[in-house]
């Protein structure tokens, strides 16, 4: 006897809309995909509530101490590691601030390694192995509501007292029970059904980038619109540097490029280094003193 509809997971559900694709021209096959990911930014300002309250509790913790983690399996596991990665570089903040933690280890993010989600004790022991605390806040990563690594580990953050966030697109799953804080985007059915890479994917990556993002902006880690503690690697990033100097410090081109190098390449440091007149040695100080925000390190240099 088939399964009714109503007792599948949403994220498993096969989508009516989609059913004949693979009989359709890739000409058809990408507009449907096209029309289908269309409605994934609307789902998400359905929940966008959740997700303020989320980025407010998460500052909070950070701000008394404590760290972000991810954590998730599969494509919802490679989506925390890839924004975990991109804030020391984007916003000048130590590694070990925001963390992700992925079912399988590292390698899972190159290579399917899907028996590692069942095992709902293997989420707690890898959040012990990297010192997870009641201090810190933890997103579960789970487009379907139900895996029991991810679900395992919210639960154990929620009992020690750490914040707790469910990203998801099946509401009413055992992830948004266990989280002090569940965000449910209703996307749908997949264009392929239960390949929540698709639209389930984009959603959480959408979520993530709201929350990495406002996180960095509310603890002072961008100035304007412009991320003032980025970290310049390489030819393209010192170039942003410089412009960033003159638009910020109202240098020309030269001065910007001279006051970088005499700030060693930080351009933290050659900020608060061109708009207060002090030395290099002092500025890394109060930037020090200022865990890195660049506008209290300024304030607290002009107040001596």
């Amino acid at each position: 006897m088939p399964m009714l509809a109503d007792s599948i997971p949403l994220t498993e559900q096969e989508n009516p809309r989609t059913e004949q694709i693979s009989s359709l021209s890739t000409a058809n096959i990408v507009r449907l995909m096209n029309d289908e990911d269309a409605g994934v930014a609307k789902a998400v300002a359905e929940v966008l509530d959740d997700v303020t309250r989320a980025i407010d509790q998460i500052v909070q913790r950070i701000q008394a101490g404590g760290r972000l983690f991810y954590i998730g399996t599969g494509t919802s596991g490679r989506l925390g590691v890839l924004d975990a990665a991109e804030c020391p570089p984007t916003f000048g903040v130590s590694p070990d601030l925001i963390q992700a933690v992925i079912a399988g280890g590292y390698d899972a993010c190159y290579r399917a390694v899907e028996a590692s989600e069942d095992d709902a004790a293997a989420g707690v022991r890898d959040l012990e192995q990297r010192g997870f605390t009641k201090a810190d806040a933890l997103v579960g990563i789970a487009a379907s509501g139900r895996t029991p690594y991810t679900v395992g580990a919210v639960e154990y953050a929620r009992r020690i007292g750490a914040l707790t966030i469910a990203i998801t697109c099946a509401p009413e799953s055992a992830i948004t029970k266990a989280a002090e804080i569940p965000i449910a985007p209703l996307v749908g059915p997949e264009v392929i059904a239960g390949s929540t890479r698709l639209k389930a994917g984009t959603a959480q990556k959408l979520i993530l980038n709201m929350i990495s993002t406002a996180t960095m902006i509310r603890l002072g880690y961008v100035t304007g619109n412009r991320m003032t503690n980025m970290q310049t690697r390489n030819v393209k990033l010192r170039a942003r540097a410089i412009r960033i100097l003159q638009s910020e410090s109202g240098l020309d081109e030269q001065q910007a490029e001279t006051s970088l190098d005499e700030a060693n390449g930080n351009l933290p440091v050659a900020l608060v280094m061109s708009q207060t007149g002090r030395s290099r040695a002092e500025a890394v100080q109060a930037l020090q003193a200022a865990r890195g925000v660049i506008a209290v390190a300024i304030d607290s240099l002009k107040l001596r």
